[in-house]
């Protein structure tokens, strides 16, 4: 049963709609900063209280933009 109940855990965590740049960076597999930087460009970063969050839905439109056919 922990093996189903780790990856509902996971599921749950890729599934969110805003998170923090260090969970982003681990989320797309790419560096903190990049990731940062790739966020602010998208303007899909939201300042609450001094805690960045990103918008995911926002971000990965961004990031289909360097598609290649």
């Amino acid at each position: 049963m922990g093996h189903a109940r780790r990856e509902v855990e996971t599921t749950k965590k890729y599934a969110k709609k805003f998170v923090r740049y260090r969970e982003g960076a681990e989320k797309y597999s790419i560096g903190l900063t990049k990731f940062q930087e790739l966020s602010k460009e998208a303007e899909a970063v939201y300042k609450i209280d001094g805690i960045a969050l990103v918008n995911c839905e926002i971000f990965e439109k961004l990031l289909e933009s360097f598609r290649e056919y």
